[in-house]
């Protein structure tokens, strides 16, 4: 399958997003601090998603990207083929075929079948369903515990 970093760093920061966008905008330092992803990467991969019009941003102080939308109405799919990812697991990347000299290879459908069934569960997750996953609760409560203790050592630090 040919979806790499890319498209998993754009979900996970898509997913950060959407379970802190109700206190307003996010800053890209709050989701690389909480996620573990560059500042540099997050700020390539936001200005795709704006572009695809997933997210808004703000400028200014107290501004970042908020959702474009409700998190129910954003699919998985849309994420990672917003940030240009490729789900095909066919070997030439061709509906057509390609493989062999412009032709068919043996097994083309059976790789262009599991490409559309990854399609398919991809395009009926979204955010929303992510979200009411009792795991991706715990994880983020725990992310967000672990910079509230990191923000505490700071200030602590500074007085």
């Amino acid at each position: 399958m040919k979806l790499t970093t890319k498209g998993r760093y754009a979900v996970t920061a898509m997913l950060d997003l959407a379970l802190h966008d109700g206190n307003g905008p996010v800053s890209l330092v709050e989701i690389s601090e909480r996620q573990d992803i560059s500042l540099s990467y997050l700020e390539q991969l936001f200005s795709k998603l704006r572009r695809k019009e997933l997210v808004k941003s703000m400028r200014g102080p107290g501004g970042g990207y908020s959702l474009s939308r409700g998190p129910e109405a954003i699919a998985i799919s849309n994420i990672i083929m917003a940030v240009d990812e490729n789900i095909d697991v066919t070997n030439c990347g061709s509906a057509v075929g390609g493989c062999e000299k412009d032709k068919r290879c043996l097994t083309h459908n059976l790789w262009m079948d599991l490409s559309n069934r990854i399609q398919s569960f991809l395009d009926d997750i979204s955010l929303q369903d992510m979200m009411d996953k009792k795991d991706v609760l715990e994880v983020a409560t725990r992310q967000n515990k672990i910079n509230v203790d990191s923000l505490n050592s700071l200030s602590d630090a500074t007085n």
